[in-house]
């Protein structure tokens, strides 16, 4: 089961979804939260897999609290899912380590695929959040996958793929230590923070599906 924990400020939105992720066989909500703060606290002590996160929230809002996730080493995976329309969210979104990023208007079914993809490792984007992203980091463009050697192109799949060092070890007949090092170099030629960024680039990029 993939446990999820709700947080947006709004009772009515977070019984809807309750109502509507408690009917499939695979989802379970643990627990919501109406602010930040409460879902920080909530994610530690229920440990859920997903955190459906608004970023527009009362006291703490999701960028905060997403950056406090972080800094107390949560294992839950973010999604955020706001009705904030405005572009320039959504880069510190992800600076702050979103996995995910998609708008209220989304197809329920939709939305549903997104916690599974999440939860498997990938990084999903609703198309407007993902043009921002290009248009918040102009150069981003400019990096292209020509960059990298054949070797760190199959790890950059891999990573967008939501796999970890070693399974991209096993998958590649490499050691862990050289999955290191090919993770370092590409994050470092790319100009990228961290694996969810460099998988949001494999995403814009077309290389997920290789």
């Amino acid at each position: 089961m993939i446990k999820v924990l709700i947080a947006d400020d709004h009772p009515v939105v977070r019984q809807g979804l309750r109502t509507f992720l408690g009917i499939q066989d695979d989802i379970e909500v643990v627990g919501e939260a109406a602010d930040g703060l409460a879902a920080v606290s909530l994610a530690e002590s229920l440990r859920p897999d997903i955190v459906l996160m608004d970023l527009k929230m009362p006291g703490a809002d999701g960028l905060a609290a997403l950056t406090e996730l972080r800094a107390r080493g949560v294992a839950a995976r973010v999604l955020v899912l706001t009705s904030v329309t405005e572009r320039g969210h959504v880069l510190p979104a992800v600076q702050a380590g979103a996995a995910g990023y998609l708008y209220k208007d989304v197809d329920p079914q939709a939305l549903v695929q997104a916690i599974r993809a999440v939860h498997d490792g990938h990084v999903l984007f609703a198309p407007d959040a993902a043009e921002a992203m290009v248009r918040a980091d102009p150069a981003a463009d400019d990096r292209g996958p020509a960059a990298l050697t054949e070797r760190e192109r199959e790890v950059l799949v891999q990573i967008a793929r939501g796999r970890s060092n070693r399974e991209i070890a096993r998958a590649l007949v490499v050691s862990e230590k050289t999955v290191k090092t090919h993770v370092s170099n590409l994050l470092m030629k790319l100009g990228v923070q961290d694996r969810t960024q460099a998988a949001l680039f494999a995403v814009r990029h077309g290389l997920a599906g290789e």
